[in-house]
């Protein structure tokens, strides 16, 4: 009887546990409904003071490349427009701007209004469609006085010229509202920097030398897009190749010799070719032949995994990825890359962040917080 009384104790006391439970769902549920206002505003408060404060990963000195676009032209949930974001001590730099790349930059933690420079590879849509933002942004951002060098081959003079002349009637509005103090009229848009390049196949000059920062441009073949340009960037002891668009090509070999991490472009051939079997299905009267195009000037994951063994490269990262994938199948956009570089391979997703401490040998990986599709 003593066990029988036992086991009914619980069960009388399980109703009591059950209504304290739901009297305190039920209080919680309507202090939140009477009180949303200021529970709101708490927390967007909250929220907000901390995307001002933000700061990107960079505790100590170093070399920092932050992916704020990997994709290509095909339309990606988990990628926007090429843009690798470069700081270097006080130094801030852009290569490229791909659509969609500046707002990735604000998501990432950079200040786009701190920014030195921006460095164009070549004039591809998918490279310069945000130029325009991102003058902007650096110029209202920052309440800059003078336009921010937009460093390119030859020709980004035609680029810039025309970007400032779009957003011309958007910088009037803007001073006009809130006054040439907070966005000095004269800071508005860019400032053409073009450099040449001389007729040899290896062909570099150093673009910018500022603080220990050196900053080189050099060859490659993307032709009919010509001139085009990949960066090596070096800062006490580390350093880094951005290759832009390009086939396999020696001058970028020459660069990359050594380097911490090499940035190359990628695209699978092996995906290309199903859209391209696959193309008399689209309404598009073009994608069978820009698919059976694209692969003349583009570099594939194997070829990139050799060109980072000949180069002793510590690190190959890949972006301007092509075809669009979701990041749980970089195997197969990878394909036989392993094979030919025993190093690390990184398939490059938006809001990736690589340091370089300096007076080490460390690459370290952060994720920021620009993660959209399928992971």
């Amino acid at each position: 009887m003593q066990n029988a009384n036992s086991c009914k104790k619980p069960m009388g006391r399980l109703p009591k546990v059950a209504i304290w439970v739901v009297s305190i769902i039920v209080v919680v549920v309507l202090a939140a409904f009477v009180f949303q206002k200021q529970i709101f505003t708490f927390m967007a408060t909250k929220i907000i003071q901390q995307r001002l404060l933000s700061q990107t990963y960079k505790k100590d000195d170093g070399l920092y490349a932050g992916l704020a676009g990997t994709g290509a032209p095909f339309a990606d949930i988990n990628r926007v427009g090429p843009c690798i974001v470069v700081e270097a001590g006080n130094n801030l730099y852009i290569i490229d701007g791909g659509p969609g790349s500046a707002r990735n930059i604000g998501l990432m933690g950079f200040d786009i209004g701190k920014v030195n420079a921006i460095l164009l590879t070549h004039f591809h849509s998918d490279h310069i469609a945000d130029l325009g933002e991102m003058m902007l942004q650096r110029w209202a951002g920052g309440s800059n006085a003078k336009p921010v060098d937009v460093i390119g081959p030859k020709g980004v003079e035609t680029v810039v010229e025309g970007f400032n002349h779009a957003y011309s009637l958007d910088a009037g509005y803007r001073v006009a509202f809130h006054g040439a103090a907070a966005v000095p009229p004269s800071g508005a848009g860019g400032r053409a920097r073009p450099f040449g390049l001389s007729s040899e196949e290896d062909a570099s000059i150093v673009v910018v030398y500022k603080e220990g920062v050196k900053i080189t441009a050099f060859k490659v073949n993307h032709y009919p897009a010509y001139p085009a340009v990949g960066y090596r960037v070096d800062y006490k002891g580390r350093s880094l190749v951005i290759s832009g668009d390009t086939v396999p090509c020696q001058s970028l070999k020459k660069q990359a010799q050594g380097v911490d991490v090499l940035f190359h472009e990628a695209q699978q051939p092996a995906l290309i070719k199903m859209i391209h079997d696959q193309a008399g299905l689209s309404s598009s009267p073009s994608l069978a032949k820009i698919t059976a195009d694209i692969p003349g000037y583009h570099t594939s994951p194997e070829n990139a995994a050799k060109i980072a063994n000949e180069t002793n490269v510590k690190q190959l990262v890949l972006y301007h990825i092509l075809p669009p994938i979701p990041p749980v199948f970089n195997h197969m956009f990878l394909g036989d890359a392993a094979k030919y570089y025993k190093g690390p391979i990184t398939v490059g997703v938006d809001g990736l962040l690589i340091s370089l401490p300096v007076n080490s040998k460390d690459i370290i990986f952060h994720q920021t917080v620009v993660l959209r599709g399928i992971l």
